[in-house]
């Protein structure tokens, strides 16, 4: 009966300690940096455990540990029917991070699940009300709207969505390659366009140049004309300056002297008074009133006429 029982004290003491070993590792929970810790108490919502070592009390409470980063959804692709009628295929990204760890494990089920779906419903809405090259061209007001819609949705779920990216809009094959062909007839036609205005421009410059090029000519003669119609009225002016300074005496002379040779072209005797205006044509006054003899006396010119 000894040799039992210091037996089964070993074992007794062995199965505490393995109790208790376990009991302490069932305490001890690690909470890591970048996520929040739910103390679960009999199912129930206990307290929020921040980052690092807690104790809960074992098979009582239990840990449910939240991520608090943000974090990527990926939507599957799915085909949409635009307004024009053209089927499309479509997928998305969600970024979402989690604002209120208590609301994100009660208010949804499946988080990821709900707001994939969420996500293509919405899709399937805004691309029906666009045209396919409404669709192409508004990928930013897609974005911003379906992160809207989904930010209104998931905000009851303790959850934002950061952002929406529409990944991928394809078309069918051959509305590709007819968009194709559109794209390079539309590209040929710029290309002419531009050849053409290149030569409208080319030809515009060379005959404003042509233009200039004559108006510049033209000016260039008239200008010419000017300067040599001024110099030869300089030379005329210069000539008539020199003609009256250098030449005006001796023109004075010659012209008396050719008065004087029209008046003394008879042989006849004139008998000229001292003061007569004719000594001063003539420049005489001065020298012939010494050299001429004085004039009859009036009474013996009447006496010869009686």
């Amino acid at each position: 009966m000894q040799d039992a029982t210091s037996v089964f004290i070993p074992v007794l003491l062995f199965v505490f300690a393995f109790f208790a070993l376990v009991t302490l590792a069932k305490a001890g929970r690690i909470v890591k940096q970048y996520e929040k810790g739910l103390v679960m108490r009999l199912g129930k919502y206990h307290a929020m455990a921040s980052s690092g070592l807690t104790f809960i009390l074992p098979f009582v409470d239990d840990l449910i540990s939240v991520d608090m980063r943000e974090q990527v959804i990926n939507v599957p692709p799915q085909q949409v029917i635009t307004k024009d009628n053209v089927t499309v295929e479509v997928d998305a990204v969600v970024y979402y991070k989690v604002i209120d760890p208590v609301k994100s494990q009660f208010e949804v089920q499946n988080f990821g699940y709900a707001c994939t779906t969420l996500a293509q419903t919405n899709l399937r809405n805004l691309i029906g009300d666009r045209t396919l090259d409404e669709t192409l061209v508004a990928r930013d007001m897609i974005n911003s709207n379906l992160r809207e819609v989904l930010d209104e949705a998931t905000n009851a779920w303790g959850v934002k969505a950061t952002r929406v990216e529409v990944q991928k809009i394809q078309p069918p094959r051959d509305i590709t390659d007819a968009m194709s062909r559109q794209m390079k007839a539309e590209r040929d036609k710029r290309a002419a366009i531009l050849e053409a205005e290149g030569v409208k421009q080319a030809q515009i410059l060379a005959a404003e140049g042509f233009k200039q090029s004559e108006i510049l000519k033209a000016e260039g003669d008239a200008q010419a004309r000017i300067t040599r119609a001024n110099a030869e009225a300089e030379a005329v002016k210069m000539v008539s300056t020199a003609a009256e300074t250098y030449f005006k005496e001796r023109a004075e002379m010659m012209r008396r002297l050719e008065v004087l040779n029209n008046t003394l072209a008879q042989n006849t005797k004139y008998i000229v008074p001292s003061n007569s205006s004719l000594l001063n044509v003539l420049g005489l006054d001065g020298i012939l009133p010494a050299q001429l003899n004085p004039a009859p006396p009036l009474a013996d010119s009447s006496a010869s006429r009686k």
